[in-house]
């Protein structure tokens, strides 16, 4: 067991008794809001909605992720932690990126009864964003594994 200075033990302790006040105060006015600014025959589709957020969440996006962690350490070499965060980050952004256009696609699929309300190729464009995520995401893995390795070598020509 390692024993914490009792003076980072109380300052963590604090901080997190602040964060807390600090979320049940956020609850509150929350609470606050939803009663003052919705009607209550809109709770409905308000809970339906965040039960939904929680199941995509519970059931894409987290497993989602996870693959992805699980991919990138399956390469055979110890692999940093940042290039997991890296991989991990882009795999949230375009999940949710694709679960706020993939309602598009299929409404443009049904045919929209205005053909102005949905004049673009959503399809074409959520793969170019899938493209673009993973050249940006390879090039910030090699941005920081270039600079990893020179750091490295610079230090051991230091020390020699």
């Amino acid at each position: 067991m390692t024993a914490t200075p009792p003076a980072a033990g109380r300052g963590v302790r604090a901080t997190r008794a602040l964060l807390v006040v600090f979320g049940i105060a956020l609850i509150g006015l929350g609470g606050y809001v939803l009663t003052e600014t919705v009607s209550p025959t809109r709770y409905g589709g308000l809970l339906v909605w965040l039960l939904g957020s929680v199941i995509v969440h519970d059931a894409i996006i987290a497993p989602l992720v996870v693959v992805a962690a699980l991919a990138v350490r399956r390469t055979g070499r110890r692999v940093p932690g940042v290039v997991v965060a890296l991989v991990q980050s882009a795999v949230v952004v375009g999940v949710v990126m694709t679960m706020i256009v993939v309602p598009e696609i299929v409404a443009q699929a049904k045919g929209p009864k205005n053909d102005t309300v949905l004049p673009f190729d959503y399809a074409g464009r959520l793969s170019v964003m899938w493209l673009v995520i993973v050249v940006l995401t390879a090039l910030a893995v090699v941005a920081y594994l270039v600079r990893t390795r020179r750091q490295k070598s610079r230090e051991s020509t230091d020390q020699v």
